[in-house]
């Protein structure tokens, strides 16, 4: 039975293979069972050739790295490719790691914010293989794994956080969530490059009660800005009416200019301003004449 004795922070010598920070050695020899199987799987491939090489001959795309074990032993030397590369058959077996950035939708996740709010939010995740040794050896299934922690996690982090945390700071909190699954899925030789919050539903109830605050918040600032307006407006009335009252001549040039500009309008009425001075004195010379 094969033995394998995990060191940390060793370097790589003959017979080890390092997956993601952790060296595999084996303690024991392969034996002489596993000896005369690679001897007789050579005897075949020397007595079959060429057709030998059909079996013996595989291609990996540039993207891709081959992980190949050896009578259950992951091979020295590293994973191989791109290219071509060469396997004993009967006791090689390879497994092919794809190298390209993958993208995922996090499942809606129902959270409980810091200040009771329900939410539902989605996120997508950005990840690539960044060791094809550890993602074989240190995990059963990299993908699957790396798609149920990215769910914990937004759980995780949006629950330490208020909505208004969640709707404002929506960049934090995805450096955040990359940090914490980078560090995580660092052992099984994955690299989270990217998460982004891809949407945040609030409760119908909620999202009417936030319309009639904003409303609110409108509509007393435009009341703000009304009393404002009327303000300055008086001011300049003011202004105005001193200006006039140092010149009366200033107040009928002011009434023909009234005159003139209902007369453009093509009105069929004209008002014409009459001072209430002149009323007075007609009233005035009326009394004395009675």
């Amino acid at each position: 039975m094969d033995h394998y004795q995990k060191q940390n922070n060793h370097p790589n010598h003959s017979g080890q293979h390092s997956a993601g920070g952790v060296s595999y050695t084996s303690t024991d020899s392969p034996g002489l069972c596993a000896f005369i199987l690679t001897l007789i799987s050579y005897l075949l491939i020397v007595a079959t050739f060429p057709f030998s090489l059909c079996l013996c001959i595989k291609v990996v795309q540039e993207y891709e790295r081959a992980v190949i074990f050896r009578l259950g032993r992951l091979l020295k030397g590293g994973a191989k490719g791109p290219g071509i590369f060469f396997i004993v058959p009967c006791i090689d077996s390879y497994r092919k790691v794809d190298l390209r950035t993958v993208s995922f939708d996090v499942p809606p996740q129902e959270i409980l914010t810091r200040d009771s709010v329900t939410i539902s939010v989605e996120a997508v995740v950005y990840y690539r293989v960044s060791d094809p040794i550890a993602a074989k050896n240190n995990v059963e299934d990299y993908s699957h794994s790396t798609r149920l922690l990215a769910a914990t996690t937004l759980r995780n982090v949006l629950g330490t956080r208020n909505l208004a945390e969640i709707l404002s700071e929506r960049e934090s909190i995805s450096a955040t969530m990359q940090s914490s699954l980078d560090d995580a899925t660092d052992p099984w030789g994955v690299k989270v490059e990217r998460v982004e919050i891809k949407d945040v539903r609030l409760p119908v109830q909620l999202q009417r009660a936030m319309a009639a605050e904003a409303e609110a918040a409108r509509e007393a600032r435009a009341k703000v800005i009304a009393a404002e307006g009327e303000q300055r407006a008086s001011r300049a009335l003011k202004e105005a009416a001193e200006v006039i009252n140092e010149s009366p001549a200033a107040l009928q040039l002011r009434y023909l200019q009234t005159l003139n500009a209902i007369s453009a309008e093509n009105n069929s009425t004209i008002i014409f301003p009459l001072p209430i001075d002149v009323l007075t004195h007609m009233i005035q010379r009326n009394k004395e004449d009675d």
